[in-house]
C-alpha cells in the first residue's frame, strides 16, 4: 500500500511561516510533533509504532530532505518514525542531486519525478507500506494525482495563522474516512481516496 502521512495543525498548514534547517516546521510549528515525541499518550504511541512497524520504505520531498540532513536533524537516535528512529530506504524527489549528504547510506535520489520515487520505493519495500511523509507539496501532489491509496493525517489543535498549506486550489477528490484515533495532542485521521 502507498500511504501519505503528515501532520496538519487546524487551520490546516504543515508548517508554520519561515521553514527551513534549523526550523523544520517553521517558526511557531514545533508543537506539531508533540504527538510523536511524547510518549505519554497510549493512542499516540501506538499511531506512530504501528506506522513504523509497516514501513518498508520513504519517499520525501527535497525541502523535507534539507530538513533532516542539516545539523540538528536526522541521527542515529532520531530519524524516521521520531525516537524509533528506524532507518527505511528513503526516496528523495528532486531536480538536482546535492552536493553534501550526512547519512548517506538512507538517502536515494530520484530526479525523474514522484511517480519515478514511488516506483523505487515500491522495489526497495518488499511487504510493506511505501510512505509519501512530506513535505507538504509531494503530499498534496500524491493524493492529487492519486498516486497514493490512503492519507493519513495527524491533525493537532494548534492554529498558525500561516505557513505552508497542504492543501490549496486544486481539483476536487472524494476521500472516504475509515479510521479516527483521538488522544490530547492529536487527532489520527486515515482516508482512502475514492475512485477517481
Amino acid at each position: 500500500m502507498i500511504v501519505a502521512d503528515i501532520t496538519m495543525s487546524l487551520d490546516g498548514y504543515v508548517t508554520g511561516p519561515e521553514p527551513g534547517p534549523g526550523q523544520g516546521l517553521g517558526r511557531g510549528g514545533k508543537p506539531m510533533h508533540a504527538w510523536a515525541f511524547d510518549a505519554s499518550s497510549e493512542v499516540d504511541a501506538r499511531v506512530l509504532r504501528e506506522a513504523v512497524e509497516s514501513t518498508g520504505a520513504v519517499v520525501m520531498g527535497r525541502r523535507t530532505f534539507e530538513v533532516v540532513n542539516a545539523p540538528g536533524g536526522w541521527s542515529e537516535d532520531v530519524g524516521y518514525g521520531a525516537g524509533h528512529a528506524t532507518t527505511p530506504p528513503v526516496f528523495v524527489v528532486t531536480h538536482r542531486v546535492p552536493d553534501s549528504v550526512r547519512l548517506t547510506s538512507r538517502f536515494s535520489f530520484v530526479t525523474d519525478g514522484l511517480e519515478a520515487a514511488l516506483e523505487c520505493a515500491r522495489g526497495a519495500s518488499g511487504e510493506k507500506d511505501v510512505v509519501v511523509m512530506g513535505g507538504g507539496d509531494v503530499v498534496r501532489q500524491s493524493v492529487g494525482l492519486g498516486l497514493v491509496d490512503e492519507l493519513r493525517i495527524h491533525l493537532v489543535p494548534i492554529i498558525l495563522g500561516a505557513g505552508t498549506p497542504l492543501f490549496d486550489d486544486g481539483e476536487t477528490r472524494q476521500l472516504i474516512q475509515h479510521s479516527v484515533q483521538v488522544s490530547p495532542l492529536a487527532t489520527h485521521l486515515a482516508y482512502r481516496l475514492a475512485p477517481a
